[in-house]
């Protein structure tokens, strides 16, 4: 979805029309978003997507280093440039990939019929760095910080049975709760990735932690006599939170669970903890798989409330569906809940992690978050870039 929602937007600002790869098997996740045609590259397109690398000769970066584009930025030499170019965007990408971000290469981009891209990375920071962009962002999105709320809502319409799923469990589960808390856990401890995921300690003391301290969720009373506090709290509060965790694992919603049903809540909450699936380990070629993990997308982006794993582009596309700031959580060092434990984002937009830090007018390397007061660093990854709604520097 980020991937896309990038493609997109570059097509948008280069006058092009965006077709996907029909082998990424998109059709059994979403509906076609055009009325009367299909976004769905051709059966019969001459191009194999899969054909190319980065090591391709029409790779651009290979163009560059072989010195095929360089200095080639006339537009009055459109006719002389190929007919289509591979632009190798994925998170392993190299420097002369990455200058498909500087201004003058998008002049000599923009004489190239075909553009074939491949990514994985959620690029629209980096987009609005390019000055030459800049004025049609600026009248596309006044409120910067909604590039991926707006354009994702309307590119991405789950297939019906994805969508009878959404509807099925929340109906079931979260609509008649006062409060909907949504939980995103992802693990990345080496150690838990051999291990399926956990169960590790630290980690649900972390969303206890940034949860409470947040006042997301009820404090516990650990005082004996809880059930007889519960039954008293329970009959002056008739408030429910419906909580929806997200997890390759249930350990850890059975023990949020397990807390709150076994020590009363200081105001009598109740709290219920939800989980429609736990896959043990991540299997992204199984439809079946990639079909769950859609809809429990869409069930976190109708939380109230919402907290994530650094680091993790599920996350991220929830919180930009919902339009929500969520809650942070950061990654732990040798098993410490961090202080804090959790952290507000700054706009409710992906982070680009891979993002490129070279000045193109300067020839230099800088610092890319200074630059201009919409694009700062992200809060999980130091390195990465984010859109903020932000005036000033």
């Amino acid at each position: 979805m980020l991937e896309i929602t990038s493609v997109f937007l570059y097509a948008l600002l280069t006058n092009r029309i965006l077709l996907v790869d029909r082998y990424m098997e998109i059709g059994d996740l979403f509906c076609e978003p055009f009325p009367g045609t299909s976004w769905l590259v051709p059966s019969d397109f001459p191009l194999n997507y899969g054909d190319f690398t980065q090591r391709s000769p029409e790779s651009y970066g290979n163009m560059l280093q072989n010195k095929v584009a360089a200095g080639n930025t006339d537009l009055s030499l459109a006719g002389t440039r190929p007919h289509y170019v591979f632009l190798y965007l994925d998170g392993d990408n190299d420097f002369h990939d990455r200058l498909f971000f500087c201004e003058d290469d998008q002049r000599f981009l923009q004489g190239v019929q075909w553009l074939i891209i491949r990514t994985d990375m959620y690029f629209v920071p980096s987009l609005f760095l390019i000055p030459a962009f800049q004025d049609e962002l600026g009248r596309l999105f006044p409120e910067k910080d909604t590039v991926f709320h707006h354009l994702a809502r309307y590119l991405f319409h789950p297939t019906n049975d994805i969508w009878y799923t959404v509807t099925k469990y929340y109906r079931f589960y979260l609509a008649k709760a006062e409060k909907r808390v949504g939980i995103q856990i992802r693990i990345y401890e080496k150690k838990g990735i051999m291990q399926r995921n956990g169960p590790f300690p630290h980690i649900l003391n972390q969303i206890f932690s940034c949860a409470q301290n947040e006042k997301l969720l009820p404090e516990i009373g650990m005082a004996e006599g809880a059930a007889e506090t519960r039954n008293k709290a329970q009959t002056q509060n008739n408030r429910t939170i419906a909580v929806l965790t997200t997890s390759l694992s249930s350990w850890y919603s059975d023990q949020i669970q397990k807390k709150y049903d076994e020590h009363a809540t200081v105001d009598g909450t109740t709290v219920e903890v939800h989980q429609p699936s736990h896959e043990e380990y991540q299997r992204s070629k199984n439809k079946k798989h990639n079909k769950k993990a859609l809809a429990e997308i869409y069930l976190l982006s109708m939380t109230d409330e919402l907290i994530t794993s650094g680091f993790s582009t599920f996350g991220y596309a929830a919180q930009g569906l919902a339009g929500l700031k969520p809650w942070i959580m950061f990654r732990s060092e040798n098993h410490v809940v961090p202080d804090p434990p959790c952290d507000r984002a700054m706009s409710i937009e992906p982070c680009f992690h891979n993002a490129p830090f070279y000045d193109c007018k300067a020839k230099r390397d800088t610092d890319l978050g200074k630059v201009v007061p919409y694009v700062r660093h992200c809060e999980d990854v130091s390195w990465g870039l984010k859109i903020v709604n932000q005036t000033q520097l």
